[in-house]
């Protein structure tokens, strides 16, 4: 291994987007529009679900946890963005790049577990109707999210001490735009090769996991669906869920891009996490609003009626 200075690095510099030179404004009007849509929207939901008691069932419950990690989840790496784009400070601490680390696997793990339960409440909704209500009691459903909350705060804390326990002492240059797994770990000066094992070991046994029991999750729910004889009582059914796949669509598919991948090239990588970490979490409320009649109800009701006379 080639020798370094082994003076330790008390902070790192943000490179940033890589080929985006001379498009800080762009990027800084696109960063900004996406993270306030995504705090109007999951705000808005959260605001429904809050006022509107026919909207207090274990699936709206685990929606508005899902609203409050999209408020928290862009939070992690786009205010450090856009005051770099707005030519502030790219350099952030070594304590803080550890802080955004451990918060954005935190999140993004407890939204993973969040993802597989979701899926869990329409194979109970949808294959056993009658049972609904005992199977996704209020106990259930609280111990249920306090687990993906302890579950994710574990993995972070593993994933950041392996990293960060770690010698870094130059280069500092991260080629992104906030700090990740794939662009600290190659500042490291010792071996990596156990850190890098067990991140990978560790993210993708977390992401299979949930992803075959999400998969499993729909193989009941389709041959149910399909079990269904009117047409009218199918697309009842699969309207149900249709909203929550798109949303595991569009969350497995950049975690699989960015983790999964044998090479990595940070072009690919930080337009991939712009995706996963800006664009995704303003979908989610458009996606979970556009077709369901009963939150646009209630956000009628909280925004034209005034929330008092929502508890009223």
């Amino acid at each position: 291994m080639e020798m370094r200075n082994h003076t330790p690095a008390t902070m790192f510099l943000l490179m940033g987007i890589p080929y985006t030179k001379r498009l800080e404004n762009v990027l800084f009007v696109f960063f900004l529009a996406f993270y306030l849509l995504t705090l109007l929207g999951n705000l808005l939901i959260l605001l429904a679900i809050l006022t509107s008691s026919t909207l207090h069932t274990p699936m709206y419950f685990f929606l508005g946890n899902l609203s409050v990690f999209d408020i928290f989840f862009p939070s992690v790496s786009s205010p450090q963005m856009m005051l770099s784009l707005m030519g502030q400070s790219r350099t952030i601490s070594y304590q803080g790049c550890a802080c955004q680390l451990f918060f954005y696997h935190f999140l993004g793990c407890t939204e993973c577990f969040l993802y597989t339960v979701m899926a869990y409440d329409c194979f109970a909704a949808i294959c056993h109707p009658l049972r609904y209500t005992v199977i996704m009691n209020p106990r259930v459903c609280t111990v249920v999210t306090l687990g993906t909350w302890m579950g994710s705060c574990l993995h972070a804390s593993v994933l950041t001490f392996l990293i960060f326990k770690l010698p870094y002492c130059g280069p500092n240059e991260v080629d992104s735009y906030f700090c990740d797994i794939p662009v600290v770990l190659p500042l490291a000066c010792a071996d990596t090769s156990l850190a890098q094992t067990v991140s990978f070991t560790n993210v993708g046994i977390v992401a299979l996991l949930c992803f075959l029991l999400i998969f499993a999750s729909y193989t009941h729910i389709i041959i149910s669906i399909l079990k269904i004889s009117s047409s009218a009582g199918r697309r009842r059914a699969f309207s149900t869920c249709s909203a929550h796949l798109t949303s595991i669509l569009l969350f497995y598919g950049p975690v699989v891009l960015i983790y999964l991948r044998p090479a990595s090239s940070p072009w690919l990588d930080s337009v991939v996490q712009v995706l996963n970490n800006i664009v995704t979490p303003s979908l989610n409320p458009l996606i979970y609003t556009l077709r369901n009649k009963d939150v646009k109800l209630a956000l009628r009701k909280a925004l034209f009626q005034g929330v008092p006379t929502c508890w009223a």
